[in-house]
């Protein structure tokens, strides 16, 4: 009896310390003081009992990892997949004008800028309001900071420049090839340039914008009459995003807008040159919404914050698209529903958001559709403010958490088990924090 409490104390306490190691890791140093205080909390009893001797103390040092294993095995019973959770409803020709990165490009006395606030009142007083603040990237915002600010106007002036290289005509000599050929070598490609996941779907008519909104050809109806589209993810770092809503935040977007932006570009170059008809859509030179293609292209679910929520690390990835006439084969895609059963219980980005743009309660959107929608007006405003994406939604998404072996398990679990994922949930607000506070950039970034 004494052996078997002192292994099972051991056990558990070696098992807690690995938890609080993957913590240090990750520079979570809230989870790594609590996961320690675990360990001790857990070997003291088999310690003490072995010590005194006492039959009340050893039956509790055999009983109480029992009793744990016990509540680990019940949660990881695989239930029925959650009902009561419709596919998404696609809003129909979606104007790109209405979206705030549109309207901020706009400048004041200007005939477009005239002739969006006629066409489009209600834009006119919460527009106002943005643009009374500092500004994204501005030296007067709120965390400024001129090394992070820099990087960041970088990557994204250098997003800027392959805005040329989108589209083109494609070579007149076609290559055919096999639908089934052609998805191996494009997802192949996609992944050896760097590339999370990719998928394939069938460009649908709601995946498409009605009318551009940003570049030479504002307010002219978009005509794209490519038959596929393959979306591609790649991540952003940890580490950076855990800084929320510091400058490295709005650094790493900027990375990784260039990263798949520059993957895209590449595979549409690759497709013309085999004859067939191809365009990127990038960051500021988009055709299509590119998280519902995603969405459609099997990469993941839409959750609560809006944002395309991946299997491996939730919304801490950006996307890109390619759309083609090269005949391609549809991937699996569809509804998740336990991903969105997770977000209508966790409402963590809802209770981080600085600006309330993210709603809580159930996914249904003003308009009825089966949604959850942020208001953008209100997002974009407290970017203004603070100069930075913010990225706080992104940080605290118990998705967000690095792809390790203990996260990949936790994962698992969030698919297979309605109790698992209200278990984990509680663990995770256990853990990390309801409001779990940002984490100090690397030294190189301090300035």
């Amino acid at each position: 009896m004494t052996i078997l409490a002192l292994v099972s104390g051991l056990t558990g306490f070696i098992l807690f310390l690995a938890l609080a190691w993957e913590s240090h890791r990750e520079v979570e140093p809230v989870a790594e003081s609590r996961t320690l205080l675990m360990a001790v909390g857990w070997v003291l009893p088999s310690l003490a009992a072995v010590a005194t001797g006492w039959p009340w103390l050893m039956a509790l040092a055999l009983v109480l990892p029992g009793l744990v294993l016990l509540g680990l095995l019940l949660v990881m019973v695989p239930s029925r997949r959650p009902d009561g959770f419709p596919p998404l409803t696609y809003p129909s020709k979606v104007d790109e004008r209405s979206v705030m990165f549109a309207r901020a490009a706009l400048e004041p006395d200007t005939e477009r800028f005239d002739h969006h606030y006629r066409d489009y009142p209600e834009h006119a007083a919460p527009d106002r309001r943005f643009r009374a603040k500092p500004g994204l990237l501005s030296p007067q915002s709120l965390k400024a900071e001129p090394l992070s600010f820099a990087a960041a106007e970088a990557g994204f002036r250098a997003v800027a420049e392959l805005a040329n290289l989108t589209t083109g005509e494609p070579s007149p000599e076609r290559v055919d090839l096999q639908p089934g050929q052609a998805v191996e070598f494009l997802k192949g490609w996609a992944r050896k340039l760097g590339a999370l996941d990719v998928g394939v779907t069938s460009l649908r008519p709601e995946h498409i914008y009605a009318t551009k909104g940003r570049g030479d050809h504002w307010g002219e109806p978009i005509t794209l009459d490519h038959r596929w589209a393959l979306a591609l993810s790649v991540e952003m770092d940890h580490r950076q995003m855990a800084t929320a809503p510091e400058g490295p935040t709005v650094m790493e977007s900027a990375q990784q807008y260039l990263a798949s932006g520059a993957i895209a570009v590449q595979i549409a170059e690759g497709l013309r040159r085999l004859g067939w008809r191809a365009e990127a859509h990038i960051d500021a030179n988009y055709k299509v919404i590119c998280p519902f293609v995603a969405r459609d292209a099997g990469l993941g679910e839409i959750g609560r914050m809006g944002l395309l929520m991946t299997p491996r690390h939730g919304p801490r990835v950006r996307l890109a698209v390619v759309t083609t006439d090269l005949p391609l084969t549809q991937d699996e895609s569809g509804l998740d529903p336990t991903v969105l059963d997770f977000c209508s219980l966790c409402e963590k980005c809802a209770d981080i958001c600085p600006s309330d743009a993210i709603a809580a309660g159930p996914r249904l959107g003003a308009d009825g559709s089966y949604s959850w929608t942020i208001n953008q007006e209100a997002c974009f405003t407290y970017w203004c403010s603070v100069g930075t994406d913010c990225g706080q939604c992104i940080r605290v998404c118990p998705y967000s958490h690095p792809d390790t072996l203990i996260h990949g398990l936790v994962r698992r679990g969030l698919r297979h088990s309605a109790l698992f994922r209200r278990t984990a949930l509680k663990l995770d607000d256990l853990l990390y924090g309801r409001r779990p506070e940002s984490r100090e950039p690397p030294g190189w970034l301090r300035s």
